[in-house]
């Protein structure tokens, strides 16, 4: 008989593509990993990985179970949710964020304080794949830049932020600076979406677009002159402070950018996640510094 056990080995190994690194993440041992495997494939009475050299990859009936599964186990762990559900929040809190969120530790220091019975983790990404994340219920909810939303998205505003251009020290003009490689995160976030915006209404094409997986490199590039980027100006105020970084004001329709917190709407609201929208709308309200 199939268990819910078998579903999430069988999603491990789909999302990582070998019984290798599905057993390492599940501590399990890898001829358990295979059997579950196998045992699945005969009650399901198909294939469900093609086997290669380079791991396995889903058959198209694997891709169909993949589908069911997550909406399987996601239903689960509503359930359990629900059912243990108590006054004090407690138990798993997964929350994304977009990296430029600079006041976010005053918020989880204060829920963190408060709740310490809940385990919280925090994962960064851009704005686009942090709401897929939420719609597809691999997290609780997401700091993302507002954009338009996904009918099944609820959003809290948390605050609002002004964009700035930044280049090195030596660089004086607007109009030098559109000349200069563009340093960003990938496709998908919202301070790249907003002066690739500014860039098409100035007809202007950048000489080079770079991407960087971390806000930090982004910022020592642009110190020691790689090129410009656009992020919040609370998040290089020290650089400005020490003369590394200058900012350039662009008008408020492309700098002006709010920051909200997402989360599904259909889903049950537990103690934690709504004790996390009420630090939320505390820190809003200035109660928390």
């Amino acid at each position: 008989m199939m268990e819910f056990k078998d579903l999430e080995i069988f999603q491990v190994v789909a999302e990582t593509g070998t019984v290798t690194a599905a057993a390492r993440e599940l501590k399990y041992v890898q001829s358990n990993i295979t059997a579950r495997i196998q045992k699945l494939e005969m009650e399901m009475n198909t294939q469900l990985f093609n086997r290669h050299n380079r791991g396995m990859t889903l058959t198209p009936e694997g891709k169909k179970l993949l589908v069911y599964s997550e909406k399987i186990l996601s239903l689960t762990n509503e359930m359990k949710k629900v059912v243990q559900s108590k006054a004090e929040p407690a138990g798993k809190l997964e929350i994304g964020t977009v990296e430029t969120v600079i006041q976010l530790p005053y918020i989880l220091s204060a829920y963190n304080k408060k709740y310490e019975k809940v385990d919280m983790s925090l994962f960064s990404g851009v704005t686009y794949q942090l709401q897929e994340d939420v719609l597809n219920h691999k997290l609780d909810g997401a700091f993302v830049t507002e954009t338009e939303l996904h009918p099944d998205l609820v959003a809290h505003e948390v605050f609002n932020e002004e964009l700035v251009l930044i280049s090195d020290g030596t660089t004086t003009s607007l109009e030098a600076l559109k000349t200069k490689p563009f340093l960003c995160f990938s496709k998908g976030c919202g301070y790249r979406a907003r002066l690739e915006k500014w860039y098409a209404d100035e007809n202007v094409n950048p000489q080079k677009v770079m991407e960087f997986g971390t806000l930090e490199t982004i910022l020592s590039s642009v110190v020691v002159g790689l090129g410009v980027t656009f992020v919040p100006k609370a998040a290089v105020s020290r650089l400005v402070e020490k003369g590394l970084v200058q900012c350039h004001k662009l008008p408020e329709e492309y700098s002006k950018i709010n920051t909200i917190f997402i989360r599904r709407a259909d889903t049950y609201v537990t103690s934690t996640i709504e004790k996390f929208i009420e630090t939320i709308e505390d820190f809003r309200m200035g109660a928390i510094e």
